[in-house]
């Protein structure tokens, strides 16, 4: 892989490592005890109140922003990954047949885990 497209792909990997951080941190926290996962806090808007409803909306956001959290979760994970590989020196290899995957997928998609062809194979 060119080394300037290979730098310009680190730093977009960086830069979207630290958002995904970012917006996870608005909801949630890191759990100390399990290594990628994040745990959305609950709201405790609610204490003080009476009002049934307003209990239930919490609780309702609550469970919204659980499938958020898993998904941004899962980006961060392939992001790191792709953080990894670069670090071992096998970035933009397909884990699947091992060639390169393509200049053009990495540049839209930098983490990237598998070629064009491979990726549509696994999603038929």
């Amino acid at each position: 892989m060119d080394k300037d497209l290979q730098k310009k792909l680190q730093k977009k990997l960086e830069a979207e490592k630290k958002r995904l951080i970012k917006d996870l941190g608005f909801f949630a926290k890191k759990d100390p005890q399990l290594k990628g996962n994040w745990l959305t806090r609950f709201p405790f808007f609610g204490l003080n109140r009476s009002h049934k409803d307003e209990s239930a909306e919490e609780i309702e956001g609550y469970e919204n922003l659980l499938p958020v959290e898993h998904a941004l979760e899962l980006r961060l994970e392939d992001i790191e990954n792709a953080l990894a590989k670069i670090k071992k020196g096998n970035y933009g290899q397909c884990e699947k047949c091992r060639k390169n995957i393509e200049p053009k997928r990495l540049e839209v998609v930098p983490e990237a885990r598998l070629c064009m062809k491979c990726g549509k194979k696994e999603n038929l």
